[in-house]
């Protein structure tokens, strides 16, 4: 990313007060695992995962909004300790806003990450809309980023680093694992 987009992404990244995501194709790389009876599995990215413990600890909210329900989102949206969770949500947008009514903030402090037609409305309207580069190069145009890493590969945890960084937060983070050991 040339230099003077990665500030203005940086300077849009320092207001973000929730992270919100789509599952399918950026928590996971999209696929869906059925085994033969009909029970469906999903793999998720350790990295990913501590990445968004890190957000949380630093005080930015985590919220997860998806078309599709599964007990394997919320197996792991539990595991992880996020407390918003909206699953089989088709008109992403409306959700999001209510949210933010809730949390007491503006769209404008919001970061969401999606990568198909139903999340086009929040990447547009968020404060910065993420995307994946798996997703369809009309998503990808209308996002304020697309992340290197794919989803379910990385994607979330660079979302998560970029966040930590932009608002001064990666210094404490580094800090504390370096500490660990002694």
């Amino acid at each position: 990313m040339p230099q003077d987009n990665l500030s203005a992404l940086s300077d849009k990244l320092r207001r973000v007060r929730l992270l919100a995501l789509d599952v399918d194709g950026v928590m996971t790389d999209g696929s869906l695992y059925f085994q033969a009876d009909g029970q469906e599995t999903k793999v998720f990215n350790t990295l990913d995962g501590h990445g968004l413990k890190l957000l949380k600890r630093a005080g930015i909210a985590v919220a997860v909004i998806t078309g599709r329900s599964s007990p394997m989102v919320s197996m792991r949206t539990s595991a992880l300790g996020i407390e918003h969770v909206q699953q089989g949500v088709e008109r992403k947008l409306p959700a999001l806003k209510q949210l933010c009514e809730q949390l007491g903030i503006d769209l404008d402090q919001v970061a969401y990450c999606g990568d198909d037609l139903p999340d086009l409305p929040c990447i547009r309207y968020a404060g910065v809309g993420i995307s994946v580069p798996g997703a369809p190069a009309y998503i990808r145009e209308q996002a304020d980023w697309v992340t290197e890493s794919a989803g379910g590969h990385g994607a979330v945890r660079e979302i998560c680093d970029q966040l930590l960084v932009s608002q001064g937060h990666w210094q404490s983070v580094l800090d504390t694992y370096l500490h660990m050991g002694q």
